[in-house]
């Protein structure tokens, strides 16, 4: 099954939506590890599977424009004694595409078993 151009896979939208979580409580940007902790510790803790899918899917979310990313401080990274880390931020249009990812999600819900059943 392939999807539409334009539409977030589960898995995206809850990066998207554990991202602006984490803006609202005051950290605008996050690395991979870090929403990855706040996926597994909230309700978006299905979607993922592997580390490595979260990583594809951050790498999706910024070539379509939803997130961007630079490099964090080698010397602060340094000074912690640990790699640096890719930061990313999210930008306005990935709200517009998780309002419509979750618009679209009403949409299609599945309809009860009484809708498809002729009296």
């Amino acid at each position: 099954m392939r999807r539409r151009p334009g539409t977030l896979l589960p898995l995206e939208a809850a990066i998207i939506d554990a991202a602006l979580r984490l803006r609202q409580a005051g950290e605008d940007r996050f690395h991979g590890f870090g929403i990855a902790k706040v996926m597994a510790d909230g309700e978006a803790a299905g979607p993922l599977t592997a580390h490595g899918t979260l990583y594809k899917a951050l790498a999706r979310l910024e070539t379509a424009g939803l997130l961007e990313s630079d490099w964090e401080d080698a010397d602060a990274a340094t000074a912690e004694g640990r790699p640096r880390r890719r930061l990313y931020t999210v930008t306005g249009s990935a709200q517009l595409a998780l309002a419509q990812h979750r618009q679209d999600s009403r949409r299609a819900a599945p309809v009860g078993r009484a809708a498809w059943e002729t009296p």
